[in-house]
């Protein structure tokens, strides 16, 4: 979808945290909290209260009892 990112996971915990951050450490969306060990979420590029977020580089970050792992995002609207 234009103006979105999907991202697609999986994880060997049933009790997962998905959430984009932004560089200065904010958590700007939360895309999944809870029992999912596998499948995919998509971004529309909006904050948790629903505002767009501006163009920019952010941190999507995936954390399970298991581990996190992040990666950059370069976000263009």
């Amino acid at each position: 979808a234009r103006g979105a990112v999907t991202f697609a996971f999986r994880s060997e915990d049933a009790r997962t945290d998905l959430a984009v951050w932004d560089v200065t450490g904010r958590r700007v969306a939360t895309l999944l909290r809870g029992s999912r060990a596998a499948g995919s979420v998509t971004w529309n590029g909006r904050d948790d209260d629903g505002r767009p977020s501006p163009a920019g580089v952010y941190l999507v970050r995936l954390a399970s009892r298991a581990g996190s792992v992040s990666r950059r995002l370069v976000w263009i609207p």
